[in-house]
């Protein structure tokens, strides 16, 4: 056992390693980890993903068996994989439906001027990514965002970033937002309710609500209240309503499928699944694309992320079931002397730096066990470090251009404008916006959960 957990670790080392290197080529090294790790499991079965007694007790091909069968089974969550398909077929639909267009224009027409116009597209950009992811939701918005910056003669590059930084915000607000929340959600047993309010207390959500409030505040002082004039805009045309009405659907029955007693651990990911599934039906049949369309927007989808989720979940549940992250959550007890102060902001500060250098998916993966473990072995309420872990590995994103791929796609919407952005550019907004929207999200977060 010793032995294998050592080898463990370093293949995990290996792979974050070469996927931080080569980021475009990600999957194939958390797809090669995986592999050699569910190869250990079977060649030494026991050793990496520990048996049932009965499995054990048979020996041979029996435990053999097991171990393929649970590292593919229950170690990959397919209840989360199930969520993140559906939903993404469904927020491509809703893009193809103009609705958030149409939307934004009347938000436009609606405004004062033009300033409380773009912070409402923000603010607005940060409610579409709660359910759609932060690249389509940029892609959906940026139009708009020119549109408006060309009528006004004014540089679009800070309503760009305003745009990826708040997508990036909101992502984690509920279980089908991003990748992180849904790995959150399987991690902490979470329905969808549970992200509004847990305990009787408010979660997650909320949290990012006091975050969202403060950056509208502090991009309507940065830029926005410069801009006093009144512009009309042209309604976009909707294509269909369907789509949203898809979305709703699917926002309100997992509200409602959350207080179904139930044992089946799939029920939520298949009923989103369906829906999505629903959506391609009558993206075929009702709006006449041939099976071409209907295949190129399947293949569209974000499956690279869903290939790396396959890695990931094998990976670090190899990593949870050897005892690494027991030791490594006994360790950071160690560091901390017991505060629960410093645990707090020693997640919180850590998760803000490597996330704005690197995905926040792998590293929530690996430190959520590890929050919640160093939270036991405290004595404390483990949602004020695994919330700790979200705020600060979601909101750090939006540090730097790479932080996040929402900022990756701004940068080259921005550049190919005929306004190229350095390094530093983006610091002198990204920064002052990540220090104060993760502070405020912070404090409500102890006053709430410490």
């Amino acid at each position: 056992m010793f032995q294998v957990k050592w080898i463990v670790l370093a293949l995990a080392v290996i792979m974050y390693v070469f996927v931080i290197i080569f980021q475009d080529k990600k999957v194939w090294f958390t797809s090669a980890a995986a592999l050699i790790i569910v190869a250990l499991g079977i060649i030494l079965p026991d050793s990496v993903f520990p048996l049932t007694d009965a499995a054990r007790a048979a020996g041979g091909f029996t435990s053999r068996i097991y171990a393929l069968k649970h590292s593919v089974g229950e170690i990959i969550n397919w209840n989360v994989i199930m969520i993140y398909l559906g939903s993404m077929i469904i927020a491509a639909l809703f893009i193809y439906s103009k609705v958030p267009a149409r939307i934004a224009d009347g938000i436009v027409n609606s405004s004062r001027n033009t300033g409380l116009a773009m912070i409402a597209i923000l603010a607005m950009t940060g409610i579409i990514s709660i359910f759609v992811e932060n690249v389509a939701t940029v892609l959906v918005m940026a139009p708009i965002a020119l549109a408006l910056c060309k009528k006004l003669k004014m540089n679009p590059t800070n309503f760009m970033i305003g745009l990826a930084v708040m997508s990036n915000l909101e992502g984690t607000a509920t279980l089908v937002g991003d990748p992180p929340s849904m790995i959150f959600a399987a991690y902490a047993n979470y329905n969808f309710n549970d992200f509004f309010f847990y305990q009787g207390k408010f979660s997650i959500f909320w949290i990012i609500q006091a975050g969202l409030l403060t950056g509208c505040i502090f991009f309507y002082f940065y830029f926005a209240r410069k801009a006093k004039s009144k512009i009309d805009v042209e309604k976009t045309v909707v294509v269909s309503w369907f789509p949203f009405i898809l979305l709703l659907t699917m926002i309100f029955g997992l509200a409602a499928v959350s207080f179904i007693p139930t044992d089946f651990a799939y029920l939520s990911g298949l009923y989103v699944l369906t829906l999505g599934i629903i959506g391609l039906v009558w993206y075929g049949l009702k709006q006449k694309k041939t099976r071409q369309e209907i295949t190129q927007l399947v293949k569209e989808l974000d499956w690279e992320t869903i290939f790396f989720l396959f890695g990931i979940f094998v990976v670090v549940g190899a990593i949870q079931e050897t005892g690494l992250l027991t030791d490594f959550a006994a360790f950071l007890s160690g560091i901390t002397g017991g505060s629960k102060f410093v645990a707090f902001v020693i997640i919180l500060v850590v998760s803000i730096v490597i996330s704005g250098f690197v995905d926040n998916v792998p590293y929530i993966i690996a430190m959520l066990p590890v929050a919640g473990e160093l939270a036991l072995n405290m004595g404390i309420n483990k949602e004020l470090l695994m919330f700790a872990l979200l705020v600060g590995s979601c909101l750090g994103g939006n540090l730097t251009p790479f932080g996040a791929s929402a900022n990756v796609v701004s940068m080259g919407i921005v550049k190919k404008e005929g306004y190229p952005m350095k390094f530093s550019g983006w610091l002198k907004v990204g920064a002052p916006f990540t220090i104060l929207t993760t502070a405020t999200a912070a404090l409500v977060l102890w006053l709430i959960w410490a």
